[in-house]
């Protein structure tokens, strides 16, 4: 059984595997995978893995058209599920670099490269602000993520399936979140 949206999609006739539903697919893929994985690597800072999740989120995409319709929009289905694995990893990779830090106090031997200082410093700033979105609600860590990589709010309000005007509130508590969470770990920098 198609609804209107699949017939729109894949056509009448056709599903995810036949041709038709792979036209579709892969026009969603041109469309929207350049812009995933920029979106994902500033989320995560590997871009290795930013390619990997978005390749996921497609992966997955492509299985829920095997099942069942993802809804009414691909594209907004497509980026929550690829946020929620970027989350997923970024939660995973802090806490690999937590049980690293604690091995590297117990091994005083343990050299740290030597970079620039500004270098060191700004890697440093990008961690802070990835733990703390990670500890973030994933809805408003996606608004801040997204609102930071160049999207408008129609194009987040979209993604996200919410109304525009409420929108705002979303993004102004996110902000507020963001603030108080990275206060109370780091509290104020310079």
């Amino acid at each position: 059984m198609h609804t209107s949206e699949e017939a729109l999609i894949f056509g009448p006739a056709d599903n995810a595997q036949g041709s038709g539903g792979d036209r579709v697919f892969e026009n969603l893929f041109v469309e929207h995978y350049p812009r995933l994985v920029r979106t994902l690597l500033r989320l995560i800072g590997n871009p290795a893995q930013a390619e990997e999740l978005a390749a996921d989120a497609f992966y997955k995409l492509y299985r829920q058209y095997e099942r069942e319709s993802p809804g009414e929009n691909p594209a907004g289905w497509l980026y929550r599920t690829a946020m929620n694995l970027g989350l997923d990893a970024l939660r995973a990779d802090s806490r690999r670099v937590r049980r690293e830090e604690r091995a590297g106090r117990e091994n005083p031997m343990n050299e740290m490269p030597e970079n620039p200082l500004n270098d060191l410093l700004a890697e440093e700033r990008r961690d802070r602000v990835r733990a703390v979105i990670a500890q973030l609600k994933p809805i408003q860590g996606q608004v801040l993520l997204m609102g930071s990589s160049g999207y408008s709010c129609k194009e987040i309000a979209a993604v996200l399936g919410v109304r525009p005007d409420s929108l705002y509130v979303l993004i102004a508590r996110a902000k507020a979140q963001f603030e108080q969470k990275y206060l109370r770990l780091y509290g104020r920098t310079q």
